[in-house]
């Protein structure tokens, strides 16, 4: 996955993903659970091209590259859960 910053500040971060919705929807929900996440939000310019922008907007206590990075191991945690449950399984 590239990943091209496009604007950071402590308050904001915008980003440029090769993604699509999949990933960006789930990344949004992840981040908007976070009590110091303002704005989480992506837009897919064009639906052919796997390509996003994804922006976050932080309250101040953290920055918006902490919020991100905290939500990326959120879910990569429930990631190896779920694929833990589901090798458990008959």
């Amino acid at each position: 996955m590239n990943v091209t910053i496009i604007k950071e500040s402590k308050k904001e971060l915008k980003l440029e993903l090769d993604e699509g919705h999949s990933f960006c929807n789930l990344l949004q929900k992840i981040l908007l659970e976070d009590e110091e996440v303002k704005i989480a939000g992506y837009d897919v310019p064009h639906p052919l091209f796997k390509k996003a922008i994804f922006y976050i907007q932080v309250s101040g206590r953290e920055t918006a590259k902490e919020a991100l990075k905290k939500a990326l191991e959120k879910l990569k945690t429930q990631t190896e859960e779920f694929m833990k449950k589901f090798d458990e399984s008959p």
